[in-house]
């Protein structure tokens, strides 16, 4: 996250001595990745956040493989998952790798039992359905309909939604999630030609700062194993930090489009990415504007990644019969785009009011068995002239 935050009462020198009302030495914290060299903050917790009183249970929650090594292109109808009361169950794996798992989640009911962790992954969730605030140890993030969530491996968090029907798409990213590097210059700022700017963020607000000293629950994953730890004080304990390590929000409608005479390819839509996978937006946007321009993108082959797309709203253009919700599976190996019939129908168009998300993994992704309940058979005939 290359842009400097702050928040609460943090020393005018870091590594020394800031003391509490009562004379105590607040812990000071280095929350960072990679080991020293990646991003980090530094935390100063009312007590320390090291205290674990027991272990309760420990959970595997290693996805259930149903297609390892396959070429077949899938529909997969997630409106079709069941709603879930508590958050964590609700989190259905649909495609998975070494690098990422991908996956939708229903919850009804807002996290107040517990609070979670998860060491293993970076976090990417998408909000189609529902709002709420995203509560860290950080500070709080508001969000809505559209709204990406970037929570970095390690954060603890709760959610509060506001009503019962939310949907969201998400990803578990084993590498760091990153602005896209060719958006930034040297320093790390965003340069002039990305379709996003820092003022666009949604950053950490309103820290809240418990001192109770009472037993909390937290569940952490780690190594695809949910443990379940008591820990002796309130995890959200922390009374100011600073650094460039911290979860945030992005509005989809916020990304910019880039646009051209002719058909533009698929990274001008890139908004994150990691080494082992980019992740885009399609949104609302003009049509190319060459006279003989070709709005529809052509047929092009997955030779070194798979493609996913998930649907969000409006009509998408080069595709039939999908609907918000929907999940595409394109594999590496066969070429794919557009269905018959809608290269045709997109010439002479203006525009697109289509959202989209877009996840292109450079490993083979394997097909989970809650995936093959939501899948759509056909759809890899959908390219068949009848």
């Amino acid at each position: 996250m290359p842009i400097y935050h702050k928040q609460g009462k943090i020393p005018p020198k870091r590594h020394t001595q800031f003391r509490r009302p009562d004379g105590e030495l607040y812990s000071e914290q280095l929350f960072g990745t990679i080991g020293f060299d990646g991003m980090s903050s530094l935390l100063y917790h009312h007590n320390r956040p090291t205290m674990v009183k027991e272990i309760v249970k420990s959970t595997d929650l290693s996805p259930k493989i149903a297609l390892e090594k396959h070429i077949r292109s899938l529909k997969l109808i997630s409106f079709n998952t069941e709603p879930k009361d508590d958050f964590l169950e609700a989190r259905e794996p649909l495609l998975v790798n070494s690098d990422v798992h991908i996956g939708v989640a229903a919850p009804r009911n807002s996290m107040t039992s517990y609070f979670y962790k998860n060491a293993d992954a970076d976090e990417m969730l998408f909000i189609h359905k529902g709002t709420g605030t995203l509560r860290t140890i950080f500070g709080n993030i508001s969000f809505e309909y559209g709204d990406y969530l970037i929570i970095p491996r390690g954060v603890i968090y709760q959610i509060d939604f506001d009503a019962e029907d939310n949907r969201i798409f998400y990803a578990e990213s084993f590498t760091p999630i990153y602005t896209p590097k060719r958006y930034r210059n040297w320093f790390g700022q965003l340069l002039e030609h990305s379709p996003f700017c820092e003022r666009d963020y949604k950053l950490p607000q309103g820290l809240e700062t418990h001192t109770d000293m009472e037993e909390h629950l937290i569940k952490v994953k780690k190594q695809g194993v949910l443990h379940e730890m008591i820990y002796e004080g309130h995890p959200f304990d922390v009374v100011g930090w600073d650094g460039y390590n911290y979860p945030y929000g992005f509005s989809i409608h916020n990304f910019e489009p880039i646009t051209g005479r002719i058909h533009q390819p698929p990274p001008v839509h890139q908004t994150f990415e990691t080494s082992a996978f980019v992740i885009c937006s399609f949104v609302p946007r003009l049509y190319d504007y060459h006279p003989k321009s070709i709005p529809a993108p052509y047929n092009h082959s997955n030779i070194d990644s798979d493609e996913v797309l998930y649907y969000v709203d409006g009509d998408f253009m080069s595709r039939n019969g999908v609907a918000p919700g929907n999940i595409s599976l394109h594999p590496a190996g066969i070429p794919h785009d557009p269905h018959p019939g809608t290269v045709e129908r997109s010439i002479g168009q203006k525009g697109s009011e289509e959202l989209a998300v877009m996840i292109d993994t450079f490993k083979p992704l394997m097909v989970t068995e809650n995936a093959m309940k939501l899948e759509d058979g056909d759809y890899y005939r959908s390219w068949l002239n009848s």
